[in-house]
């Protein structure tokens, strides 16, 4: 079903404001809540209407492209139609299954001749990942620090309490135990499009998707300097994160971000946005011409790739800047996080007759751009010498041009089994020569009207302020961004955001404490919650936190254990974080954070990527 022109609000203890947004495309593109910390949440993604919390002075509710989203549930494959009259759900038959997927851009074949991503990480800049079945295996995720605001929160730091990034990771690299990688994909267990790459978990965003651009552009700062550690290869950068930045690529300090990951052997993969084909412009960063930007491409509800067009929700761009290529982004479906809030929220999003439950149908190109991502990293274990640009030229050169010609396609749709049969170009022949960034221009200019706020005092980080209300100096910080030295230790800006070094549980965090944005004092927060357990999932465990028997036994991730619930079964069993564990309180139900919240009503978020 398609729902036009309606204005979504949300009323939590956790908000940004900006602008009121009208969400556009089928289903309920783009509603999201947060996963409520109580008052030891610095902020999420929403203005709390009746919170007493001021409003921007822009509430457009035409704006283009403001906080889009994946949407849910979106089925043109009329799978669930199918599945109700077989009673059964099948891959195979599946448009939109990654078996079908995969096979459409010829990553099965790719298996076949042992290329599957082995030696390669992708980094995925995101919701966090969840320990579900299919990213559970043995060294398969490694958890960079949580630079989230629930990183404060010892129960919900590394973890997916939205759905969206776990979504993604499937995409890239899901693998089922007893895998079999063959030409002939075993269709009885689930595999990503590198199933045999590894990920490396870098959380920025909370459980309702929202996160201030600083925290995005500290991430990709850490993985520039830590792409080595830990036995990790990271090569790859998915960003499935946008901002409708008001300067130029030439200042932005996202486009800056990107650009040294570039330059330092890092493919970063942005998402194009979510806006329309007729949409202006990209969003930030793919934007930047050096990134590879991917739009979607939708099959039309039929497996004859001849009637493929680009998807009506992809950002079209303009004539200085199109989407590279586009990748497979309708009605995908990948590994659901049971009990997350989309799940709650978006039960139709869930597979009809998936009897194990584990799967998540969504379409946007955050969906198109993980499949490249996923390609990215199937190409860079089969030449690993390559660089980045070669990468880039590579794809667009071996896409599939759609049979309707539209801009919007780019090079046309990615291709793996062509790209694979390639001749390397030569460095010299491809390497891109684009005005570089300096960074320099303003954080709210990058955040272009949406903002985070404190929920306790209603305060906005606006300004030249980073995440913790620190002042930014954009040149102090560029000049470190370009050399790899942005962070020193676990300070990144002007104090420490997580712990000094790796420990045996993982990277040790610290307590956010003192100044609040706007210069006052964050009121009633101290987070004791010092340490960090879990570096990457080994077999049944995180390391000395055990995974097993459908419970946290050993060390938890908080001192007092998860006591049964949360996390628990490979799902949320409880919803509310208070206390210090998630309460039996649905998404759905009547009132989050005691403020209530209506199907009529959400606002602006700042994750305006997820798209």
């Amino acid at each position: 079903m398609m729902i036009d022109n309606l204005t979504y609000r949300a009323a939590t203890g956790s908000r940004v404001v900006g602008r009121a947004i009208t969400w556009r495309g089928p289903v309920l593109a783009g509603v999201t809540m947060a996963l409520a910390l109580g008052t030891s949440a610095p902020a999420s993604a929403f203005d709390g209407g009746g919170q007493g919390a001021p409003l921007s002075a822009r509430d457009d509710k035409h704006d283009h492209g403001a906080g889009v989203d994946t949407a849910w549930g979106d089925d043109d494959t009329q799978q669930s139609l199918r599945a109700v009259e077989l009673g059964v759900w099948k891959p195979t038959d599946d448009l939109g299954s990654l078996y079908s997927i995969t096979g459409s851009i010829g990553a099965h074949r790719a298996w076949g001749e042992g290329v599957t991503g082995d030696g390669v990480t992708v980094a995925v800049i995101d919701t966090g990942i969840a320990a579900v079945e299919g990213l559970d295996a043995a060294d398969k995720v490694t958890n960079g620090p949580d630079l989230s605001f629930e990183g404060q929160a010892s129960g919900t730091r590394y973890v997916d309490g939205y759905g969206h990034g776990t979504h993604m990771a499937g995409i890239i690299a899901g693998k089922d135990d007893h895998l079999k990688l063959q030409k002939n994909a075993d269709r009885r267990r689930f595999a990503g499009v590198a199933p045999d790459a590894d990920l490396l978990n870098m959380k920025v965003a909370t459980g309702d998707g929202g996160a201030d651009v600083t925290q995005v552009i500290a991430a990709i700062d850490w993985v520039v300097q830590h792409r080595y550690d830990q036995g990790m290869n990271v090569r790859v950068i998915n960003l499935a994160y946008g901002t409708a930045s008001s300067q130029g690529v030439d200042v932005d300090p996202l486009a800056h971000a990107v650009q040294n990951a570039w330059r330092a052997g890092i493919v970063v993969v942005a998402a194009a946005g979510n806006d329309g084909i007729a949409s202006s412009s990209l969003l930030m960063p793919a934007q930047d011409p050096y990134v590879i930007a991917v739009g979607a491409v939708d099959h039309l509800g039929t497996d004859n790739p001849s009637d493929d067009v680009v998807a009506d929700f992809s950002s079209g761009g303009n004539d200085v800047r199109r989407p590279d290529l586009v990748a497979p982004g309708k009605s995908v479906v990948s590994l659901r996080v049971p009990n997350s809030y989309v799940d709650e929220l978006h039960p139709e999003g869930r597979i009809t007759h998936d009897k194990g439950g584990r799967y998540f149908r969504g379409s946007g190109t955050s969906q198109a751009a993980a499949v490249v991502s996923g390609a990215v990293a199937l190409l860079l274990s089969q030449r690993p010498e390559l660089t980045p640009d070669q990468v880039k030229a590579m794809l667009r050169a071996s896409a599939d041009p759609l049979s309707t010609e539209n801009p919007a396609q780019g090079a046309g749709v990615v291709d793996v089994d062509g790209v694979l049969d390639m001749q390397t170009p030569s460095v010299d022949s491809v390497t891109q020569a684009w005005p570089v960034s300096t960074g320099l221009g303003s954080l709210d200019a990058s955040r272009a009207g949406e903002h985070v706020l404190d929920p306790s005092t209603g305060r906005v980080l606006t300004g030249q302020f980073d995440a913790l209300g620190d002042p930014f100096d954009p040149q102090a910080w560029a000049a470190q961004s370009s050399t790899g030295q942005a962070w020193d230790g676990g300070t990144w800006g002007a104090r420490a955001w997580v712990g000094e070094s790796w420990s045996p549980q993982g990277w040790a965090a610290t307590s956010w404490s003192g100044d609040a944005w706007s210069g006052t004092p964050w009121s009633d927060r101290t987070w004791s919650q010092a340490y960090w357990n879990g570096v990457s999932w080994r077999d049944d465990s995180w390391l000395a936190v055990s995974w097993r028997g459908g419970t946290w036994e050993a060390r938890s991730w908080r001192a007092d254990s998860w006591q049964g619930v949360s996390w628990r079964d490979g799902q949320w069993v409880a919803v509310s974080w208070r206390d210090g564990s998630w309460e039996a309180v649905s998404w759905r139900d009547a009132s989050w954070a005691g403020v209530s919240w209506r199907a009529d009503s959400f606002l602006a978020v700042s994750w305006r990527n997820l798209v």
